[in-house]
């Protein structure tokens, strides 16, 4: 394999360490932090990015198969009809002391869409709505406690869950989510139970049901449910008059048209979606029925921002693109492909890998042992210098081709092999250039 390391005088390694010193924590998200998968290897910043195709500042050309903006982009990189959207809309101004009008089609075609609901909020991030979702299920009942199942952001509505002194929330995608900053005056208001795990619920009903304002949680993620586990679910809400938060920010329009509930029958009292719904520009939404919505009309909830109107544009773009181009079908075939690809590369090489995913989510375990971390890091300190993007997680999109796919699995092949090797002749710590990625969230100095 080529061993060439990244030189450390080159303009984008360059650019992050003045960034490191300028910007707490390096980066505006926990994910597209270097340190979060190839510390001082991993390009930080990008100069283009079209297709699946990223080039960095230093001229670089990477095929992503990572994340895609962390699942914004399932049309791929610079999709013209939504660019071309959004130009428009900048060039007949993209704010003003008036609204957008964008925001009344946006609300009618998600509500069509999404026929349980009637209204729409709309935001610029999933974090914020999803704050939005949670004040207004709080101001309709009346009540302050939530239970919670996944990941739901950075607020402190969801990170209450950990004031209790443990980690509770670090089987929900992402562990070590101190709850500094965060006032313990809220210690109380979070309680998580964990998916397909129904009697987790009720456990926390029993002791909490009485001020339970919501329970959130993603419909689906990386697996399916099961034993009707939506469906006890949505009873409980029922029964307790608490309101039902889908959380499908990152799986809302990856497997279907609209929320992945409508893929599995069940409807929420409120659904949150963004990534994907503009297609890589800042757009959130916050759906649902009217009179849950009406929540947001006795509480105050506002921004300047959430009028502007390259948001709402995209989203429009977006949607008319999703539309007419039916993408499911072949990203689905993506995932498959890759997913089997990885299977039976990890059986040739002998290596403990495993796979999970969901469709359109795939993720690569590399195995349970103590090296298990510091195989991940070399595979996509490997898979960089042959020029390409990758992880432990992969989101299909539309401009992923199965030729590409090809390519990407014949990189694989190469890098699974190197690995085999290195288990045997010394270990894959041997093998790094630099320390291990980083788990979970920490600080960087």
């Amino acid at each position: 394999m080529n061993k060439d390391s990244i030189s450390p005088d080159n303009r984008t390694e360059s650019l992050y360490r003045r960034g490191r010193e300028l910007i707490p924590g390096g980066t505006q998200l926990l994910s597209k932090r270097p340190e979060m998968y190839a510390p001082e290897l991993w390009p930080a910043y990008y100069k283009t990015a079209k297709g699946i195709t990223v080039t960095d500042l230093d001229d670089r050309l990477y095929q992503d198969f990572s994340t895609m903006g962390i699942g914004a982009c399932l049309l791929g990189y610079g999709c013209d009809a939504v660019d071309e959207a959004v130009i428009a809309r900048i060039r007949g101004g993209s704010t003003s002391t008036l609204n957008a009008p964008e925001e009344v089609e946006l609300a009618e075609r998600l509500v069509a869409l999404h026929p349980w609901s009637q209204q729409a909020r709309f935001t610029r991030a999933g974090g914020e709505a999803m704050s939005v979702a949670v004040r207004i299920a709080r101001a309709v009942t009346g009540r302050s406690v939530v239970a919670v199942c996944g990941y739901h952001g950075w607020s402190d509505w969801y990170l209450a869950a950990n004031l209790t002194g443990g980690d509770a929330l670090g089987g929900h995608l992402l562990p070590g989510l101190e709850p500094t900053g965060v006032p313990s005056e809220l210690t109380g208001t979070n309680f998580t139970f964990r998916y397909n795990q129904p009697a987790e619920l009720e456990a926390l009903v029993a002791l909490h049901g009485g001020n339970l304002a919501a329970i959130v949680m993603e419909p689906m993620r990386h697996d399916l449910p099961k034993d009707g586990f939506l469906e006890k679910v949505r009873a409980v809400a029922d029964r307790l008059g608490a309101v039902l938060i889908f959380d499908e920010i990152t799986n809302g329009f990856r497997a279907n048209f609209g929320g992945s509930h409508l893929r599995l029958g069940a409807n929420p009292d409120i659904a949150v979606f963004a990534k994907a719904l503009g297609n890589g520009y800042p757009i959130g939404a916050v759906i649902g029925r009217a009179e849950v919505m009406d929540g947001a009309q006795r509480a105050f909830i506002s921004s300047t921002s959430w009028t502007e109107g390259t948001g709402p544009a995209a989203a429009i773009a977006t949607l008319k693109e999703m539309e007419r181009l039916q993408p499911w079908s072949h990203i689905s075939a993506v995932a498959g492909k890759v997913m089997q690809g990885w299977r039976e590369l990890a059986e040739l090489h002998e290596l403990p890998f495993t796979v999970s995913g969901s469709g359109n989510l795939c993720a690569l375990h590399f195995g349970t042992d103590t090296d298990a971390n510091a195989t991940r890091t070399l595979f996509t300190q490997e898979m960089l210098t042959l020029g390409y993007l990758a992880g432990a997680g992969f989101y299909p999109c539309a401009a992923h081709t199965l030729s590409a796919v090809d390519d990407y699995l014949s990189a694989v092949d190469k890098v699974f092999g190197f690995i085999a090797m290195a288990v045997t002749t010394g270990g894959v710590r041997a093998k790094l250039k630099h320390r291990e990625a980083d788990q979970g969230f920490r600080r960087l100095t």
